[in-house]
Order: structure tokens, then sequence, then C-alpha cells
């Protein structure tokens, strides 16, 4: 078992009334926000590997962010970022690799060499899957993109199935951290907005997401599925 159950106490969001805390004093810190995909990654990949009390939360209110924020921490204003031996490192994908790298705790990448191989195939292969569905929800691709997009992450499942429902079989790995946040959310959201259940005729797919709630650190980093539909609707359609 990779984690322990753990109750942790999540800190509150700061805001532009939020004092900084005293950044680069030596403390790992990781900037997120609670119902944001991208730093969800991070935030997973800490979960973990157990760094509950090795890595400060520090959640970062995006609609009304600290000037400190980018004055004194990240430049880019984006989360999440990780505060670590007075040096900070962003970016979702970088991070998982950042943290299993350099935290103890179980390991996210797998030792066998296909596996590895793998992994970075679908690293690369995210950062075309995700901005095509995002641009669906905003009305920029078609549906059969959208359709195609679905039915390629279905065969992602096919390479390692027989070993299990992950993405590399039987454990739990960076490849289900890549995806995991963003089909969470996708998930109820295409039901909400287009009556389309992204499982439907996909049963890998939707093996996968049943098998993600057997995993502890992806239930403590899971955000509420309406909460979400009623952020992304505000924050994305402007819809309140």
């Amino acid at each position: 078992m990779a984690t322990q159950e753990i109750q942790e106490v999540l800190p509150p969001f700061l805001t532009s009334n939020s004092d900084p805390p005293a950044v680069f004093d030596g403390t790992t810190r990781l900037y997120t926000t609670y119902y944001c995909p991208f730093a969800q990654r991070a935030w997973l990949a800490r979960n973990y590997k157990g760094l509950h009390d090795t890595m400060e939360l520090v959640p970062i209110d995006l609609d009304d962010r600290p000037t400190w924020y980018k004055e004194m921490v990240y430049p880019a204003n984006k989360v999440p970022a990780l505060e670590h031996k007075k040096k900070i490192i962003g970016e979702s994908l970088d991070l998982i690799r950042y943290i299993d790298a350099n935290f103890e705790g179980p390991s996210l990448f797998p030792d066998d060499p296909a596996k590895k191989e793998y992994t970075d195939e679908l690293f690369v292969y995210s950062d075309k899957w995700n901005p095509t569905l995002f641009f669906y929800l905003r009305g920029t691709r078609s549906e059969d993109e959208m359709r195609t997009c679905f039915d390629k992450l279905e065969e992602c499942f096919l390479k390692y199935n027989h070993e299990g429902p992950f993405l590399l079989g039987a454990q739990f790995s960076a490849a289900d951290v890549v995806y995991a946040p963003f089909v969470q959310r996708y998930y109820p959201l295409f039901i909400d907005l287009h009556k389309y259940d992204i499982t439907q005729g996909r049963p890998k797919l939707a093996a996968w997401l049943k098998a993600l709630d057997s995993v502890e650190a992806f239930r403590q980093t899971k955000w509420d599925d309406e909460l979400n539909i009623k952020i992304y609707k505000r924050r994305n359609l402007g819809i309140v």
C-alpha cells in the first residue's frame, strides 16, 4: 500500500488580503489550488509518496491572487509551483518527475524499461490530448475530435490491461497521475454540459475510473464533482 489512511486538514485559500509565508526560509511548500487539475497532479504525487508532513500545502485563490505570489514566488503566476531548497519549480508534468526523484516514498515510475518508455509516451501525448478536450468544451473543436480523444485514451489501456486496470497494469503510477485529475473532472462535466457519458462503450476507461477510487492518495485529492462543474462553468463559460 502506497499511503496510509491520512486525514489531512486542508489549509484555507490565500487571497489578495493574505500575508505571504516566509518564502525561501527552507520550508518545502507546494503552491496549489484544490480545484485545478494541473495542480492536482503535483498534489497527488505528494500524497502518494506520503509527504504530508514534509511538503506544506499553500493553496492560492486563482480568482483573488495575492500580488506577492507573482512578485516573490513564481513570476509565471500559475499553480502548481514547488518551493524546495530555496528555488521554485513549476509545470505540473515536470513536478511529477521532480517530486518522485527528490523525495522519499513509493516510486511513481516503473523499473521496467518498456514501461518507462511507455510512460514517457503518455506524458508527451497528454499535451495533445488535453487541449483538444478543453477547446471542445469551449466550442472550438469538433465532436469527432472529442470522441477520438477518449477513444485514444481507451486504447492506451490495451498495452498492459492484462496486468490490471491502470495505465501500466496492476500498479498506479505517474502515467495515471497525468490523466486522472482531468478525466475525473471531464466525466461529470461532459454529462452535465453535453449529456455525454465518456465511459459509454469504453469499458477500460470505466474500470480505470473505478480503480482510481481504490488509491488513497487519489481520494485525498479528489475534489467534489458538483463544485468542479460549478467552478468550470463560472471560470470558463461565464455561467454563474
